[in-house]
């Protein structure tokens, strides 16, 4: 026999349902009623008791138990039509409520959708469509106007202006040429590209973006686990209830009413469809959260800890000054420029850069090379050996920067970095490097305090006069300076004890102990960046932080609508308790009720998805303090 599905048999049940109540009202209980009305507790009850035994045997007595007590006691008492009206609006409810949530998963799906279907590989001279999965590392991808880019990989031929909302959640497309990174996903407006194939198949960002958004659904939030905790005791209870309520009042009919309208449905559906709607929605705009816990904790941060390179400022520092002593400046730069090319650190590459445009390609390597975090490195070139950081390098190197100072101060109330070049008999020069402020840092300050985080400071290992200098410029009050990787894990220890929740913004490189020792860690321009990916809890695919206000907005949008669900079950849970001591609420009734009160919950949460639509995310609306979007 070909099984029905909940659709279909929703259907017939409900004809069934409505040609019995014809009949009854038209002719009474005669044969053909009860038989309509068995027929369809049969039809639409064989589901529900299905589900049922199958929870008892592991030892659960859930939602569908209750409701299968009930019928059968119906049925057996002869209350034949209620059994009926019963079973058909149980099932009616959890058809709707299937339809509804996948209303709340349709970001994810539009996500889903957006994954390439084909790949053209350029082999041997000859262009072939393959399907993505068959791309091997190392093939020559080809990419036209209107077409996805199937992988992630290096642009070696074209240039392009390419769509990255699939990644990123950015409307505005954005150029790219030979040399520069492109995404799986993306799609290409105009112009044409030839990718070599870096990431395939499950490696790429766009699918590791899909597997963490999935995974993301799946972590509960500790409502939602202490909901179901609840759960697990509340029905044995309300069955023992029922019991101890017919022995007193002799009242079979009663009992079972209380069986059926204390099924918890609303109460433990409330936070994960809004969990999920919420998520769904921060994926859409390029904010990858990662579960209902982070999503809880998000929407309860009080203090938020910036680091500067790369998170407040562009992260692509550039050298504004060279001050050599006693060699010309493009010695300065040459030895530099050596000493640094074994460093990740954005101020190395800024000078790494710099040296080669004046002095083209530099090829000499250094010796003895060791980096000192936080401070600096040592090196060996030509037999001597050479330092190049901050103050601190070299007072610990007992080697004096005093006559040095004045000049460096100066740099540095102009917002310089000072980097100092030395060996063991003194200061060789000085180097600074200046990072440019993101557009949109001092208006994400306002939002976030607009927003209710009482705390904004900023941690950085630079000099405290530079420090001063950006804090300044972003309007950040509270600022630490000169600090180690483990001084900032410190700091942010003792910002939690004063108080509370804290959340760790870095970009995700050379944050990853911050970000992992804070309450939350959130990446900025987390595509691409595997450190990021993996160590933050909220990734921000983009280089845009003004979507941190938007994910700060979206995570208290969120807890509100769970708490504004969870409310609204248990006023519907006692209403319907009074109305069945009362006498005036019957099987049929508490069951419309309360399968009417779930969908409520569901389309309450659904709303989470239009959330930010109506203006532009991180924006304050002109002469208040309430945030685009954020009421609900």
């Amino acid at each position: 026999m070909m099984k029905m599905t909940k659709g279909q048999i929703v259907l017939i049940s409900g004809i069934l349902a409505a040609a019995s109540f014809v009949l009854k009202e038209m002719i009474g209980y005669e044969k053909i009623t009860i038989l309509l009305m068995l027929a369809t507790t049969v039809i639409a009850g064989a589901p529900v008791f299905r589900k049922a035994i199958g929870a008892l045997r592991y030892r659960i007595v859930g939602i569908d138990a209750l409701v299968t007590i009930a019928v059968t006691g119906a049925v057996i008492i002869g209350e034949y039509w209620e059994a009926a009206a019963v079973t058909f609006l149980f099932m009616l409810g959890d058809y709707l409520e299937s339809r509804t949530i996948e209303k709340t998963r349709s970001s994810i799906k539009a996500l889903l959708d957006m994954a390439p279907e084909k790949a053209k590989v350029r082999r041997n001279g000859t262009e072939t469509e393959i399907n993505p999965e068959d791309v091997v590392k190392g093939d020559f991808v080809v990419v036209r106007p209107g077409e996805k880019i199937p992988v992630d990989g290096t642009v070696v031929e074209g240039s392009a202006y390419i769509n990255q909302a699939a990644i990123t959640g950015e409307s505005i497309p954005i150029s790219r040429s030979v040399d520069e990174t492109v995404f799986s996903g993306t799609v290409i407006e105009s112009g044409y590209l030839v990718v070599r194939a870096d990431r395939i198949g499950e490696d790429t960002t766009f699918a590791r973006i899909l597997k963490m958004v999935e995974d993301a659904q799946d972590k509960k939030a500790k409502t939602q686990k202490f909901l179901e905790k609840f759960s697990r005791y509340y029905t044995p209870a309300i069955i023992i209830l029922s019991i101890a309520l017919f022995l007193a009042t002799n009242d079979l009919v009663l009992a079972l009413t209380l069986l059926v309208i204390a099924c918890p449905g609303a109460l433990v559906i409330s936070t994960p469809v809004s969990i999920v709607a919420g998520i769904g929605n921060g994926a859409k705009h390029g904010i990858l959260v990662k579960g209902g816990e982070i999503m809880e904790k998000l929407g309860a941060v009080k203090v938020v800890a910036f680091d500067k390179t790369g998170t407040l400022t562009v992260g692509k520092p550039s050298v504004t000054r060279v001050e050599p002593v006693g060699m010309s400046e493009d010695e300065l730069l040459r030895i530099a420029a050596v000493g640094e090319s074994y460093s990740e650190h954005p101020l190395g590459k800024a000078i790494i850069s710099t040296a080669t445009k004046k002095l083209g390609p530099i090829n000499e390597t250094p010796e003895d090379a060791e980096i000192f975090s936080g401070h600096g490195l040592r090196f060996s070139l030509g037999g001597k050996t050479y330092f190049i950081g901050n103050r601190k390098l070299f007072t610990d190197n007992g080697i004096s920067v005093d006559g040095h100072e004045s000049y460096m101060q100066s740099e540095e109330r102009k917002g310089q970095t000072a980097v100092i070049v030395g060996t063991g008999e003194g200061v060789c020069g000085i180097i600074s490097i200046a990072d440019t402020v993101r557009s949109d840092a001092r208006s994400l300050v306002l939002d976030l305090e607009s927003r209710g985080i009482s705390r904004i400071v900023m941690l950085t290992g630079d000099n405290g006069r530079a420090a001063e200098a950006i804090a300044g410029e972003t309007g950040i009050r509270e600022f630490y300076s000169e600090l180690l990787p483990e001084d900032k894990v410190r700091v942010l220890s003792g910002l939690r004890e004063r108080y509370g929740i804290i959340a760790m913004v870095g970009d995700g490189v050379n944050d990853a102990p911050a970000l992992a020792s804070s309450d939350l860690g959130i990446a900025v321009g987390g595509a691409g960046k595997d450190i990021a990916m993996e160590t933050a809890d909220v990734v921000l695919l983009s280089e845009e932080i003004k979507k941190l206000s938007y994910a700060v907005g979206l995570s208290r949008a969120t807890v509100r609508n769970m708490k504004q669900n969870i409310i609204f079950a248990l006023l519907v849970a006692a209403f319907l308790l009074a109305g069945v001591l009362a006498k005036t609420v019957n099987l049929s009734f508490g069951m419309l009720v309360h399968e009417v009160s779930v969908l409520l919950v569901i389309l309450n949460a659904i709303r989470l998805l239009g959330y930010g639509e109506s203006k532009k995310p991180g924006t304050v609306q002109s002469g208040e303090r309430e945030i685009a979007g954020e009421k609900l």
